[in-house]
């Protein structure tokens, strides 16, 4: 009688439904198709993002971060999963994970939470094309996607084939803008009171295209002082032609036809002009959770699913290995954690579950790739001795360490790069002897991916 008298105890105390950890709250900020052009990672001196900056100052930002995969769908799959592509074999846009036999019963970074007792609530683009995974969030808000009925088509010449390939001011209100009316369902679920914990996670949608913003923001950046991305003319001609092919993307315009129809410029504009709004709306959540009871239990997360490039290397948006489309941003603020610090240490996106899952004392998530950067959260110079890893349809990876970018094709064709001396990737130096043993010590980190 007195083993079940304590066994009941034990049940009241711990709960029916067994919870674990510090109740920080989780507050999950993905921004879709926005590239390393943020104020405080100092990549372009026109970037005007305030609010992301303000971020910044209270948590680490990791300035060496970088996606799994350079386009939505198996990017946003491995974060929420921590698996890389080559683990779950989703390497494009199609298929939803769901509907894949051995990874469809994976538990995602939200649902985990909420088995351990915490609300989980969703709105705008969390996994690729907005899908409503009902074993990941309890509560959802509106998703109301990449082009709205009240946008108003520019470029109709354009010879996309998509009308998602647009870009200049709209003129309707602000108020309506789907990022706005996003921001407002978090800023209203912030009011709320609840003695719970919460994991919500808010995915905007620009500057995803079309890039379209409100006409104010495009005003308070002229056209002639924009500055264009620096490019070199002959930058493709040390590259094989295994990249060459994986980054053909018959979607977006051609480098070229910005070029020729002189609306490169206004393609840059739109697009820091979709940046500092979408800025504006991060800016209105953290007000609201200042003002709000969770101010000061509540972890906030920044981050971007890829980046995207704006005629570097003469293309255009995401799906390649290069810098431009890997590298994103990445905040991390915790309570009365490290606050205003740099960490220059190579990560990856898929960190982030393990990450969270160790700041709220849970369980460390089973069969999951991702490693835990908590150290480097506590102390951005601590060790560190992984690379990101960043993958592109199947056998084709890159391996980014602190200095380099190595990059092997599934043909065996490779690239190698030295950002110390060269932040733009125009100088392969895969065939110098030079660099001989730096090749060989990037090569044995894809014994992770095959």
């Amino acid at each position: 009688m007195k083993s079940l008298f304590i066994a009941f105890i034990l049940f009241l105390l711990l709960g029916a439904n067994k919870s674990y950890g510090k109740k920080y709250n989780v507050l999950l900020i993905a921004i879709d198709d926005l590239n390393d052009w943020v104020g405080c990672l100092k990549t372009n001196p026109q970037a005007l993002t305030p609010n992301i900056d303000r971020l910044a100052r209270r948590g680490v930002l990791f300035t060496n971060a970088h996606c799994q995969a350079p386009i939505c769908n198996p990017s946003r799959t491995s974060l929420m999963l921590s698996l890389r592509p080559s683990t779950t074999e989703i390497y494009i846009n199609q298929p939803w994970f769901r509907s894949l036999e051995k990874i469809k019963d994976r538990v995602t970074m939200s649902q985990y939470f909420g088995s351990n007792g915490y609300r989980t609530l969703s709105v705008g683009k969390i996994f690729h094309a907005s899908k409503k995974d009902k074993l990941s969030f309890q509560i959802y808000g509106p998703r109301p996607g990449q082009y709205s009925s009240k946008d108003e088509r520019i470029h109709k010449d354009s010879p996309s084939k998509t009308k998602l390939w647009d870009f200049g001011p709209q003129d309707y209100e602000e108020e309506e803008h789907s990022d706005y009316q996003i921001a407002s369902w978090c800023i209203h679920e912030l009011k709320k009171h609840s003695d719970d914990p919460f994991f919500m996670a808010i995915g905007f949608y620009r500057p995803h295209v079309p890039l379209f913003a409100p006409r104010s923001y495009f005003e308070s950046r002229p056209l002639k002082e924009v500055l264009l991305p620096k490019i070199k003319l002959n930058d493709r001609d040390d590259l094989p032609e295994a990249a060459l092919k994986l980054i053909h993307n018959p979607l977006p315009p051609s480098h070229s036809w910005f070029v020729k129809s002189g609306k490169w410029k206004n393609a840059v504009q739109a697009y820091h002009a979709c940046i500092t709004f979408t800025d504006h709306q991060v800016g209105r959540i953290i007000d609201a959770l200042d003002s709000s009871s969770y101010r000061d239990n509540t972890i906030v997360v920044l981050f971007s699913d890829h980046g995207f490039h704006l005629g570097e290397k003469q293309m255009w948006a995401k799906r390649s290995l290069w810098e431009r489309s890997t590298r994103v941003p990445l905040i991390i603020s915790v309570p009365n954690g490290v606050r205003g610090k740099l960490c220059s240490k190579p990560v990856e996106l898929l960190s982030i579950f393990p990450t969270l899952s160790e700041i709220c004392e849970l369980p460390h998530p089973n069969q999951i790739d991702g490693l835990s950067i908590k150290r480097l959260l506590d102390n951005p110079q601590s060790k560190w001795n992984h690379p990101a890893i960043t993958t592109f349809n199947k056998g084709n990876h890159s391996i980014r360490s602190e200095r380099y970018r190595y990059i092997r094709y599934a043909d065996g064709s490779e690239e190698l790069y030295d950002h110390k001396t060269d932040s733009n990737e125009w100088n392969n130096l895969v065939n110098d002897p030079k660099y001989t043993k730096v090749r060989e010590s990037h090569i044995k980190w894809l014994s992770i991916v095959k």
